[in-house]
């Protein structure tokens, strides 16, 4: 029997802690459903809610006092209600991790962060395992996703790497291939992103081969902490407002 799992996630743009239970009924609503399997504060970044663009006569963007200790309790009751059934955190760094595991009542299920062979994050996957945390790595092909955007540029594509390219010929797959699997291959659940039905089942296919650990190695040291999805750039550009959350 096949079923399908619903996760979502929002921004914590919250002015009261009763705004969580808010937006998630209309997330509910607009899915269609009754519950979510989970629930993931995006970033721990807060604005007040619905003020995610629009700005205050100053030109400055709105953003909200309240404790991110308060919108994880109010996702904690999410829970109780059995509205969602687990709950999770995306681009924590590991300090806001250690905090987060003093005061939360119920653990979160999962952490989201971007990783790519560019940007490994050692150091907070293996905290977040030892926190029994499961890990998943949005952005997994590195550059890819920010081309259209213009927070990446053609020649930091992590596919045109020689190790890349040598494993992928070694195991006739693409470059796409290889490096998803590394990612799968580390652990980690990754979420790749196309429109293309050619490309979905390209990325679906990585569970027939095995990198060897050389290979592995050698994919990983890549890794230059090259971060495309940053707070501490796109904040100000799109809220007027320097907010960075990685040193």
């Amino acid at each position: 029997r096949e079923e399908l799992f619903i996760a979502s996630k929002l921004w914590n743009c919250f002015h009261h802690s009763d705004d969580v239970e808010e937006t998630l009924r209309e997330t509910l609503k607009n899915l269609q459903l009754d519950y979510l399997d989970m629930y993931l504060i995006h970033w721990p970044i807060a604005f007040k809610r619905k003020v995610m663009a629009p700005t205050d006569s100053s030109g400055i963007s709105s953003e909200s006092e309240l404790p991110i200790a308060k919108t994880w309790e109010a996702m904690e009751t999410l829970v109780d209600s059995k509205k969602v059934t687990r709950i999770g955190v995306c681009n924590y760094n590991t300090g806001l991790l250690h905090d987060l595991m003093t005061y939360a009542r119920i653990k979160p299920a999962m952490l989201q962060i971007e990783s790519h062979p560019y940007l490994t994050q050692e150091r907070l996957i293996r905290l977040a395992k030892d926190y029994e945390l499961n890990v998943t790595a949005f952005s997994p092909l590195g550059a890819l996703s920010y081309l259209e955007l213009e927070m990446a540029d053609k020649t930091e594509s992590v596919l045109e790497q020689d190790v890349v390219k040598k494993a992928a010929s070694a195991h006739g797959r693409t470059p796409a291939q290889v490096v998803l699997r590394w990612g799968i291959q580390r652990g980690n659940a990754i979420i790749p992103k196309t429109s293309k039905p050619e490309r979905m089942r390209e990325n679906l296919a990585l569970f027939d081969f095995k990198l060897s650990d050389e290979e592995m190695q050698a994919i990983s040291d890549l890794n230059m902490n090259r971060r495309f999805n940053d707070p501490g750039h796109f904040c100000e550009a799109a809220f007027n407002r320097f907010h960075p959350i990685y040193d």
